[in-house]
C-alpha cells in the first residue's frame, strides 16, 4: 500500500523514519517547501499541489492508499484540502496533531484569535517584544511604532519582506529554559508573541516567560477539519497498521 505523509513537523519526520520500515508500505512524503530541511529525501516531494484539484490529481497519479496529515497545527488550509481530497477519493485519512500548550499557574497569557489580533493588542501592553511566529506572518507587525522586536525564525524571510524594527535571529529549536531566560533578559523583553504550536521544541520560552513574569500573547490554533486524530507518532503507526490490515 502507498502511504502519503503530509509533513512539515518533527512528528512527520519521526513518522516517516519509522513508516519506511513497515512491511508492504511504500512511503511518500510531501513538504510545502517553506524550510529547506527535508525528510528522507528520496521519498520526499517539495512544493504545493495547486489546490484541491492538484492534490486529487497527485493522489490518483501516485495511486495513494492512505493519507496521514502531519502538517503544522496552523497549516489549516492544506488540512482542509487533504480532508476534501481524501473524502472524494474514498481514502482513509488521519490527522497527527500534537497537543496544544495549556496555561498553568504563573503564566501571564493573553490569548488572541489570530495574528492580526496580536498586532492590534501589542501597542497597549508592550515595548520590547520577542516575536516567535515564523517568517510567514512577521511582516504583519512592521507597521507598529514604538515597539522593538526580537524576531526568531528558522530561515530568513525573502528580501522583499519588510521586517519590523529590531533584531533578527536565525535559529532552530529545541531550546533550553536557561538559554531562553538569558535571551529574554539580555534584550529586556517584556512580551512574547507565540502561536500555540504545542510540542517540546520551543516550549522552553513559555517556561522562561513564566519564571521571569513576562507576558505571552498566545495566538490560538485555527479550526481544523473533522476526522480521526492522534497526538503522537505511535498512535499514527497503530492507525496505519490497523487500516491496512
Amino acid at each position: 500500500m502507498k502511504l502519503l505523509i503530509l509533513g512539515g513537523t518533527q512528528e512527520a519526520r519521526e513518522l516517516a523514519e519509522k513508516a519506511i520500515n513497515l512491511p508492504n508500505i511504500e512511503l511518500k512524503v510531501s513538504l510545502a517547501g517553506r524550510t529547506n530541511k527535508t525528510v528522507i529525501s528520496q521519498q520526499t516531494r517539495v512544493g504545493g499541489f495547486g489546490g484541491i484539484t492538484g492534490l486529487i490529481k497527485y493522489l490518483e497519479a501516485e495511486n495513494i492508499d492512505l493519507v496521514v496529515d502531519a502538517t503544522h497545527p496552523f497549516a489549516a488550509k492544506i488540512s482542509y484540502h487533504a480532508a476534501i481530497a481524501a473524502e472524494k477519493l474514498g481514502l482513509p485519512r488521519l490527522m497527527l496533531v500534537r497537543s496544544e500548550w495549556k496555561s498553568v499557574t504563573g503564566d501571564k497569557w493573553v490569548e488572541v484569535e489570530n495574528t492580526q489580533a496580536a498586532v492590534d493588542i501589542l501597542p497597549n501592553i508592550s515595548k520590547r517584544v520577542f516575536l516567535t511566529i515564523g517568517r510567514q506572518e512577521v511582516t504583519a507587525f512592521n507597521q507598529i511604532e514604538n515597539i522593538w522586536f526580537l524576531m526568531r525564525m528558522v530561515e530568513k524571510p525573502s528580501e522583499d519582506n519588510i521586517l519590523p524594527k529590531g533584531l533578527l535571529l536565525l535559529e532552530r529549536g529545541p531550546f533550553s529554559r536557561d538559554s531562553e531566560k538569558q535571551l529574554l533578559q539580555k534584550h529586556n523583553i517584556d512580551t512574547i508573541v507565540s502561536k500555540n504550536s504545542g510540542g517540546n521544541a520551543t516550549y522552553a520560552k513559555i517556561v522562561a516567560a513564566r519564571e521571569l513574569g513576562i507576558k505571552v500573547v498566545m495566538v490560538k490554533r485555527p479550526m481544523l477539519p473533522e476526522g480521526e486524530r492522534v497526538e503522537d507518532v505511535e498512535g499514527a503507526l497503530e492507525w496505519v497498521e490497523r487500516v491496512r490490515s
